[in-house]
């Protein structure tokens, strides 16, 4: 019995192995839009088993990196302006009402997001834009955490991984300088007690984000 549990135990790690290298791929921009992703050249690339591979597939399909339909591969979804809006839809209530709920609950996460902020701020011009972009969801994902609601922050990384794929496939970014004010001001606010001011600042960078990546589109810049 100890033994079958070891391997269990270390099932879960190849997967969880193998679904980070690919989750770093496709954030990377290393898979491309529309690229498939089989689970046989996965598994023969990575020489792990086929099992194994359609787990760490399935794992990314449902953070909403991957697409899948039945009997066919899965593949790397190219985000359209209506997945963009539809995310926002989602994000900036549930934002909203995160910061509004750590200043009720004083739970405010100052270390994680400071450290999130300190992070953005050294990023010199020569790091992937993946980096920028993951510093800067990073500090959004602490605040969420700092709720302490296991499914609270299961949707959220759902949500963010659309996110940060959206900002890797459109380059977008609001700038380094711009997003670590803004979210040093969200976090003052959190830091002060004052919620209102909070909610204000968060709306006021989400709507900004979310604006800046509908001029992508309307521009023909991401098609």
């Amino acid at each position: 019995m100890a033994q079958d549990a070891a391997i269990r135990l270390s099932t879960v790690s190849v997967v969880e192995a193998l679904a980070a290298s690919l989750r770093d791929r496709v954030l990377d921009g290393q898979l491309t839009p529309g690229t498939a992703i089989a689970e046989t050249e996965i598994a023969t690339g990575y020489g792990v088993s086929r099992p194994t591979a359609r787990s760490a597939v399935t794992m990314l399909v449902h953070e909403g990196l991957l697409h899948r339909h039945a009997n066919k591969s899965a593949y790397v979804p190219h985000l359209t302006r209506a997945d963009v809006d539809d995310l926002f839809l989602v994000r900036t209530p549930l934002e909203t009402q995160v910061v509004r709920v750590l200043v009720e609950r004083d739970a405010v996460p100052v270390t994680a997001a400071e450290r999130a902020i300190a992070d953005l701020g050294r990023l010199g011009p020569e790091a992937p834009h993946s980096a920028f972009v993951e510093s800067d969801l990073r500090f959004h994902q602490s605040l969420v955490d700092a709720i302490g609601s296991p499914r609270l922050s299961r949707i959220y990384r759902g949500i963010k991984g659309e996110m940060h794929l959206c900002m890797v496939q459109t380059r977008h970014t609001l700038g380094r300088e711009r997003i670590v004010a803004e979210h040093g001001a969200v976090l003052q606010a959190l830091r002060a007690g004052d919620a209102a001011e909070a909610i204000r600042r968060m709306e006021d960078h989400l709507d900004g984000a979310h604006t800046s990546l509908q001029r992508i589109f309307e521009a023909g810049e991401f098609a």
